[in-house]
């Protein structure tokens, strides 16, 4: 009886190594490099999807920071801009000035954040912290949001950022921090010259 009970924790040791093994070499490279960031990010490459190649539109009803709800029909005829993000993510803050100045720049152009993590009141700070002007969905619990983007393009790492086309359409992304503000901004202004 004992050595079933040892033979299924070993296997089911050998069953979490293997599949955690992609995220462990990559923290300790992080660890070797001497980065320590204790989290997997984003490289920050981008991809810009030409608008005959694009999924459908991503459609999602959900509860923002501020308590009130947003839904994409909320963004029909708009390029809008998703930014996927937590408190604790230092790529994060790094680029939310960035991000702040971009949405007050580009103002026919909304902002939404997409806090992977944090409670509205957490988020709420941080917004206040950076001088976010723009609202976020809590998507913690639900990752309904999160979801609704994964089958296009999926954010798989925090912080990701979207440009959304008018018809609600995945249009580019930046995977990871938003090192140069200018490339967003040219992939911002490359959706608002599309035609109608």
């Amino acid at each position: 009886m004992n050595r079933r009970l040892i033979a299924a924790v070993v296997a089911s040791l050998a069953l979490f190594t293997v599949s955690c093994s992609g995220a462990t070499e990559s923290l300790a490279q992080q660890y070797e490099n001497g980065s320590e960031e204790g989290y997997i990010s984003g490289d920050g490459s981008t991809v810009e999807i030409p608008a005959d190649s694009r999924d459908e539109p991503i459609t999602y009803d959900a509860i923002l920071d501020t308590g009130d709800s947003v839904s994409s029909n909320d963004f029909v005829g708009s390029v809008y801009v998703v930014n996927f993000w937590y408190s604790s993510c230092p790529p994060c803050r790094l680029e939310a000035p960035d991000l702040a100045a971009l949405s007050e720049e580009y103002t026919e152009v909304p902002f939404l954040g997409v806090n992977v993590s944090d409670t509205a009141e957490t988020s709420l700070t941080f917004a206040d912290e950076f001088g976010i002007p723009y609202a976020s969905v809590v998507d913690a619990r639900t990752a309904g949001v999160q979801l609704a983007f994964a089958g296009s393009v999926p954010p798989n790492a925090v912080p990701t950022t979207l440009v959304v086309d008018r018809e609600g359409r995945v249009a580019a992304r930046i995977s990871g921090l938003v090192r140069d503000p200018s490339i967003l901004a040219a992939m911002i202004d490359s959706v608002i010259a599309e035609e109608q």
